[in-house]
C-alpha cells in the first residue's frame, strides 16, 4: 500500500493531522501513523512518495532503540497484535509505518544540532557571522564541519506555519532553564552518538532536530529520530566542503522546488514522476544502509 488515505479511519479518533503524521487517540495511549506525505518548506506537497511513510517509522523505530541507553521514548509497542482491537482490523494499512505511544506532554521547543554549517545556518553565517545567536569563525565554507555541534533550538510552528530560529536564552523563557539545559545535553548526546554511527555506514549527518515531551515530570524522546524527514544525510564518499551537497535526505526534492520557481506556498506544485520515483529509491536506500535491511 502506497499510501495512507486521508479517509480510512473515518471510524478512529483522529487527533491531530499533522504534515506527515496522523495521530489517533486510543484512550490509555496514541497510535501514530506516519504516511506517505511529503511536506517542503513547511508546505505538504499534493504527491504521495511511495513507501515513504513505512521507511520513516522503521528508522525511528531503530534509532530509538539505539538510543534508549541515553534516553527514553514514548514506544510501547509497534506490533499490531498488540494494538487495541479497533485497530487490529487495518493490520495491513498500519503494519511497518504505524507504532503505539505514551501520551507525553510535548515541549513546545524544536531542539536543532547542527554538526555542519548548511541551509538556513549557511544562509545566517554569510549575513551576519553567526548562527541563532552563536558567533561561528571568520572564512567558513559552505557545508564545512564545526569545530563542535551546535544546539540551535527553534519554536514549533502549527501546519503550514514556518518554525522559528530562536535563541538559548529564548528558549529558557519557555521551558525555564533546567529543562533547556537538558534538552540541550541530551539533544547533543543523541547527535552525536547517532553521527558516529551513521559516519561508520558512510553517511554523513549534517543537522537534525528532535522532540521531547514530559511523562509523569521525566523528559522522553518523542514523534521522530534522524530521519530524511528531520535530518540532512550526505554521502561521506561525495563530502566536498564548499558547496551543497548531494543527499540522502528530501533536498532533491527543495531544490527541485527551489528551481521550479514555486513561491514556497500553499498549495504545493505537483512532482514529476522521475522526482516522486528518485525521492521514494533515496529513503529505502538510507534505511538499508543504515539498518542493513530492506524496506
Amino acid at each position: 500500500m502506497a499510501s495512507i488515505p486521508e479517509t480510512q479511519f473515518d471510524d478512529l479518533s483522529l487527533v491531530r493531522q499533522g504534515k506527515v503524521r496522523d495521530i489517533f487517540d486510543t484512550g490509555d495511549s496514541l497510535l501514530m501513523v506516519t504516511t506517505d506525505r511529503l511536506s517542503a518548506f513547511d508546505v505538504v506537497l499534493p504527491d504521495i512518495i511511495p513507501d515513504k511513510g513505512k521507511v520513516l517509522n522503521q528508522i525511528s523505530v531503530f534509532w530509538f532503540k539505539k538510543m534508549e541507553g541515553i534516553v527514553k521514548n514514548h514506544i510501547i509497542t509497534t506490533q499490531v497484535k498488540d494494538y487495541p482491537d479497533e485497530f487490529k482490523k487495518y493490520s495491513d494499512a498500519l503494519n511497518k509505518r504505524s507504532m503505539l505511544v505514551k501520551k507525553a506532554e510535548p515541549l513546545p521547543v524544536e531542539c536543532i544540532v547542527r554538526g555542519y554549517i548548511s541551509g538556513s545556518g549557511w544562509s545566517s553565517y554569510q549575513k551576519e557571522g553567526h548562527v541563532c545567536g552563536i558567533e561561528l569563525p571568520k572564512g567558513l565554507k559552505e557545508s564545512d564541519k564545526l569545530a563542535q555541534p551546535l544546539f540551535t533550538p527553534s519554536s514549533k510552528a502549527e501546519v503550514g506555519d514556518h518554525d522559528i530560529n530562536i535563541s538559548f536564552e529564548e528558549a529558557v523563557k519557555l521551558v525555564g532553564g533546567e529543562t533547556a539545559e537538558k534538552l540541550k545535553k541530551l539533544s547533543l548526546e543523541i547527535y552525536q552518538t547517532g553521527a558516529e554511527y551513521a559516519l561508520s555506514k558512510g553517511i554523513i549527518i549534517a543537522d537534525t532536530k528532535f522532540e521531547f515531551g514530559l511523562l509523569e515530570g521525566e523528559i522522553i524522546l518523542i514523534d521522530e529520530i534522524l530521519t530524511p524527514d528531520s535530518s540532512r544525510f550526505w554521502p561521506l564518499n561525495d563530502y566536498e566542503p564548499g558547496r551543497g551537497q548531494n543527499s540522502f535526505d528530501k533536498q532533491f526534492v527543495r531544490d527541485w522546488l527551489t528551481e521550479s520557481g514555486w513561491n514556497k506556498k500553499s498549495p504545493g506544485p505537483k512532482l514529476p514522476q522521475e522526482v516522486i520515483d528518485r525521492t521514494s529509491n533515496t529513503y529505502k536506500d538510507i534505511y538499508t544502509r543504515l539498518t542493513g535491511e530492506n524496506v
